[in-house]
């Protein structure tokens, strides 16, 4: 049985109110083994804060702390970024005593012949799990639609459900990594899941994961002005 892991965040517009607190989590369905119910995440602020953030972040730079609670007693991961240049963005993810969880590299679609971005996930065993975003099939029909957008987003405000947020409008973004022909991970865009399939991926590197997808998408997490 899969663990899903599910990132929230405090809705725009709805007054936070203990700002000092860490407001975004990441809730795991399945807390019977090592994983806990939910971890808090938040920006880790550069020199120079949210402003200096905010610029590294538009060439792909990202750096997020992972607590035990929302008032930061126990650290459980950091995710720092190793390069952003060229489209290509490479993140280390540590643990609580700075040993190596593992790296993730996303590639900006429209690279090396690809279409489609690809997230590349290694654990610190060697595992590797590749994804490319969407099913090669719907970016055309997406494509190809793109002169009637107008309409589609008409749409989409009817089909705008609860996690299901652009509707139609919204490009693909299903993810399915493999490795040695399995399917360790696979995010679902249908309600923003990532599903852990493979017992050994280490559950605080698959928080690590849903916080940068989540972060690369339309409106991301991390890009508040405050």
């Amino acid at each position: 049985m899969s663990n899903v892991v599910t990132m929230y965040s405090t809705p725009k517009g709805v007054e936070v109110r203990n700002p000092d607190k860490v407001r975004h989590t990441v809730n795991f369905s399945d807390a019977s083994g090592p994983a806990p119910s939910a971890v808090y995440v938040e920006r880790e602020l550069p020199p120079g804060g949210i402003p200096a953030y905010r610029k590294a972040r538009g060439s792909g730079a990202r750096s997020f702390a992972l607590w035990a609670d929302d008032r930061r007693t126990a650290r459980v991961a950091t995710v720092t970024t190793l390069s952003a240049t060229g489209g290509v963005a490479r993140f280390q993810v540590v643990g609580a005593h700075g040993e190596l969880l593992g790296t993730i590299v996303r590639e900006k679609a429209l690279r090396g012949g690809r279409l489609r971005t690809r997230w590349i996930v290694t654990q610190s065993d060697g595992l590797e799990a590749v994804g490319l975003k969407g099913r090669i099939v719907w970016w055309w029909m997406w494509w190809l639609l793109l002169p009637f957008m107008v309409l589609i987003l008409v749409i989409s405000v009817i089909d705008g459900t609860p996690g299901n947020e652009g509707g139609l409008a919204r490009p693909p973004r299903r993810i399915r990594w493999r490795a040695n022909g399995q399917v360790p991970l696979e995010f679902r865009s249908g309600g923003n899941k990532l599903h852990l399939h493979t017992p050994g991926v280490d559950w605080r590197l698959g928080a690590a994961l849903i916080t940068l997808l989540r972060s690369f998408g339309a409106g991301g997490w991390d890009a508040a002005k405050k």
